[in-house]
């Protein structure tokens, strides 16, 4: 799996990505919502930059499919490689909450989904109560 700067947009990003396969369907409306929030312009990338993040991480986990072709979206060894390249406490509430947005774009959290958010949130000792603190209440 490709390796990114610590804290980069493009470390930022696959983390995205990740939430946006976990489910196995990437649903158009989370793209949309990256252009409703202007998700692209706080992470400091071009829509053109995320979509080939966004290609690079699906042919990461391809390559790592079974020999019968399956493909493990939600994989705990990938997910720790991907967070672990965010470590600054203020991008991991961005990441987080850009995520959590993207969840519930096609207006339901998937099981994967979920799982994968409660693992990032539990691995970066991150709350919804902090979320709140951090953007809601601004």
């Amino acid at each position: 799996m490709k390796r990114y700067a610590p804290n980069s947009p493009q470390a930022i990003a696959r983390i995205l990505c990740m939430f946006m396969m976990g489910d196995g369907v990437m649903d158009p409306r989370e793209l949309d919502s990256f252009d409703r929030l202007d998700l692209l312009s706080l992470l400091g990338l071009e829509r053109k930059a995320f979509l080939a993040l966004f290609h690079d991480y699906c042919n990461d986990i391809s390559d790592e499919a079974e020999p019968d072709g399956s493909i493990h979206l939600v994989d705990r060894a990938r997910a720790d490689l991907v967070l672990d390249e965010v470590t600054d406490h203020q991008k991991r509430l961005l990441t987080c909450a850009i995520a959590l947005d993207l969840c519930k774009a096609d207006d339901t959290i998937s099981e994967p989904e979920m799982a994968l958010l409660q693992y990032m949130m539990a691995k970066w000792h991150i709350t919804l109560d902090t979320l709140e603190e951090q953007f809601i209440r601004q």
